[in-house]
């Protein structure tokens, strides 16, 4: 099979995950001052959080695909999988921003974010799988350090949440910011072959 309709399809289904985590973003009514935007603190942040997330996903879903041709059975339940945890961070970021970084909230959003890590391995094996050991994105991929050492923040997040949760917020900030570094793996392999053509 061809990888269009998968690209389209998680295109579209990231797009509606941002834009149900905007919709969450409720207006103070009948309040003009800026101080009635305080108590919405705690939410914006966790929006800025999530989208800043989505955003990581769809920008290493597109680059992962970039260098790969085709797809089997598998990688589309692979690629579902993953969708089905991105849709999730909506309701744990909402709870999270409503409930003010309180300690169960903060622990599920590192559950949704390491299934997420999981999920995105887990599709990402199954490209390299499909296309063998010597493709381009088994190249670019390589032992996937950063992947595991975030999985590992996300593990150690959730116990920690329940300790302070100032070390679990600090984790997944962490963590984004990891990945907000450009991952130039893919486009150092794309280039290398052009090199050799």
């Amino acid at each position: 099979m061809k990888k269009g309709r998968i690209e389209a399809f998680s295109d579209g289904v990231i797009a509606i995950i941002i834009t149900i985590m905007v919709l969450e973003l409720k207006i103070p009514h009948d309040k003009s001052a800026l101080k009635d935007l305080m108590p919405l603190l705690p939410v914006f942040l966790s929006y800025v959080l999530s989208f800043i997330y989505v955003g990581i996903y769809w920008n290493n879903h597109h680059h992962m695909f970039m260098v790969v041709n085709k797809v089997n059975g598998a990688i589309l339940w692979a690629n579902l999988h993953l969708l089905f945890w991105l849709s999730m961070i909506p309701f744990a970021t909402g709870w999270m921003g409503e409930n003010h970084f309180a300690a169960a909230p903060i622990a599920l959003y590192g559950f949704v974010l390491l299934m997420n890590g999981i999920a995105y391995s887990i599709l990402a094996s199954l490209l390299v799988k499909h296309h063998g050991e010597d493709s381009l994105l088994a190249r670019a991929l390589g032992n996937d350090f950063k992947g595991k050492l975030s999985v590992a923040c996300y593990i150690l997040s959730i116990p920690c949440a329940f300790v302070n949760v100032w070390i679990s917020g600090a984790l997944y900030i962490l963590v984004a910011f990891m990945w907000l570094i450009p991952d130039k793996r893919i486009e150092k392999v794309i280039h290398e072959e052009h090199e050799k053509e």
